[in-house]
């Protein structure tokens, strides 16, 4: 029997999978296609986080965080580089730190 995933997998599962008596079938992408793959996982994370609840909430984020340190560093920036555009955009555009919710906007005539 096999399960197919078609993702992109932290660089120890394929080792845990063989521990646990399977055949992972794996490749290395190539820089373009592991770029994509970072912004797919991305999204599978971020979907996670959503259905996560306070015991597992910051395991997630954590594996958020990883896949930003990944995509920083496909492009050859550091953690700093985004920490400060973050900085710039929170002092521009504020944060979430006063939990508004946008219901609506009504155009003026």
């Amino acid at each position: 029997m096999e399960k197919i995933y078609n993702k992109l997998v932290r660089d120890k599962i394929p080792e845990i999978i063989k521990l646990d008596g399977k055949s992972p079938i794996t490749r290395v992408l190539n820089d373009e296609e592991y770029k994509h793959a970072l912004k797919k996982k991305i999204l599978e994370e971020a979907l996670e986080v959503s259905e996560s609840n306070d015991s597992n909430e910051l395991e997630e984020l954590a594996d958020i965080l990883e896949v930003i340190m990944a995509l920083i560093k496909i492009d050859g920036k550091e953690l700093k580089d985004i920490l400060e555009i973050a900085k710039t955009k929170h002092e521009k555009r504020g944060g979430f730190e006063d939990k508004i919710y946008l219901e609506k906007v009504i155009e003026n005539e």
